[in-house]
C-alpha cells in the first residue's frame, strides 16, 4: 500500500471511529497524521474497562438520535418489567436475567461509533440523561451497587461507556456534558480540558433541571424515567415539580421560617444561583401551584428564611 493510500485509509478509520489517536498530531487535531511520535489504537484494543467495550461495533453507525430511540425502547421494556410504579426501586436481579437486558448490552456497543456533534441541545439532553440512567443500572448489574463513599467515588469516576470513540464516565456525562463542563463534588478540576475532544459535546451552560432526571442508584435520587428530545424542557420541568412536591425533597415550615431541601441543592448550589436567596427563588419559580408553593412564598416574603439541607439517603434503590 502506498503512503498516500495508507494515510487516506487511516483518516477514514478515524472518521468512522474504528480507531483513535493516542499521541501525536491526531490527538489534538482529530485527524490521521504522520510522524515518529504518532500512535493510534483500534477501539477494540482500548485498555479502559468501558461496559460496552471489548468488541468493536463493525456495522454502519446508527445516527445518535435514532440510536437513542432504539435504546430508549429497550430501556422502557426493562423498566416496565423491573421498575416499581413510582420509579424509585429497581429489581436488579430480575433485570440481569432478562433477555431484553442482553439485547440492550448488544445495542450499547453501537454507542462506540455514534456521531455526537450533530445532536441538537434537546437531543443531547434526552440522549445523555437516558444513557446516564441506563449506565448506572448497567454498572450496578455488572459491578454491584457502591455501599460507601470511596466505592461511590470509584463508581462514578470509572463506570463508563465508549461513546463516539471517546470514554465517558458517569461524572463526565453529568458534570462534563450536562452541566456545561463544571466541577462536580470532590473534583478539583473541570472534567474536560480545553483540548479534550469531548468538550465539543458539552452543553454551553449548566442545565439545572437535569438534577431531577438523573438517578444515581440511591433512594434519595429522583425517580427513573426516560426522556425524548421533543418538549424535553417541559418534561424536565414536570420532573422538577414532582421532586419539589415531595416532602422528602422540599419541606416548608412556616412557623420557623425554615425551608428544608434535598442535599442535591447544596451540592449543585452554583447551578441554582449560588446563594440561598437565589436558590429559594429558583425553587419557588419551579414549583407547581400548590399549598406548599403558597407557604414558601409567604416564608420568603417574611424575610430571614433559614435553609436547611436534608440528610441524603444513599441506600440502594434495588429491591430485596
Amino acid at each position: 500500500m502506498a503512503r498516500a493510500e495508507a494515510c487516506s485509509t487511516g483518516q477514514a478509520m478515524m472518521q468512522k471511529k474504528y480507531m483513535v489517536s493516542v499521541r501525536g498530531c491526531g490527538e489534538k487535531e482529530g485527524c490521521f497524521g504522520e510522524g515518529r511520535d504518532a500512535l493510534y489504537r483500534l477501539l477494540e484494543h482500548d485498555p479502559h474497562s468501558a461496559l460496552n467495550a471489548g468488541r468493536m461495533a463493525a456495522c454502519i453507525p446508527i445516527p445518535a438520535a435514532e440510536l437513542s430511540l432504539l435504546l430508549r425502547e429497550l430501556i422502557l421494556k426493562l423498566f416496565s418489567e423491573h421498575l416499581s410504579a413510582d420509579g424509585k426501586s429497581v429489581d436488579y436481579k430480575g433485570m440481569s436475567g432478562d433477555p431484553a437486558f442482553e439485547r440492550y448490552c448488544e445495542l450499547a456497543i453501537q454507542l462506540q461509533r455514534v456521531e455526537l456533534l450533530s445532536l441538537s441541545r434537546e437531543e443531547k439532553l434526552a440522549f445523555f440523561i437516558n444513557i446516564y440512567n441506563a449506565l448506572v443500572i448497567h454498572g450496578n448489574l455488572r459491578l454491584g451497587a457502591p455501599t460507601n463513599m470511596l466505592q461511590r467515588y470509584k463508581f462514578f469516576n470509572y463506570v463508563s461507556y465508549l461513546i463516539g470513540g471517546e470514554l465517558f464516565t458517569l461524572q463526565d456525562i453529568e458534570n462534563g456534558v450536562l452541566r456545561g463542563n463544571r466541577r462536580g463534588m470532590a473534583q478539583l478540576l473541570r472534567p474536560f480540558s480545553k483540548t479534550d475532544p469531548r468538550l465539543q459535546v458539552a452543553l454551553p451552560d449548566a442545565e439545572p433541571l437535569i438534577h431531577f432526571a438523573l438517578n444515581c442508584g440511591a433512594k434519595g435520587c429522583p425517580p427513573i424515567k426516560t426522556y425524548t428530545p421533543k418538549d424535553i424542557d417541559s418534561q424536565l420541568r414536570t420532573a422538577a415539580e414532582a421532586f419539589l412536591e415531595n416532602d422528602d425533597s422540599c419541606l416548608v415550615d412556616s412557623g420557623k421560617r425554615e425551608v428544608r431541601l434535598s442535599q442535591i441543592f447544596k451540592w449543585y448550589k452554583a447551578d441554582f444561583g449560588g446563594t440561598d436567596e437565589k436558590l429559594l427563588k429558583w425553587v419557588l419559580d419551579h414549583m407547581g401551584d400548590s399549598p406548599k408553593k403558597s407557604s414558601l412564598q409567604d416564608v420568603i416574603s417574611a424575610g430571614k428564611t433559614k435553609v436547611i439541607f436534608l440528610p441524603y439517603d444513599w441506600s440502594t434503590n434495588g429491591t430485596h
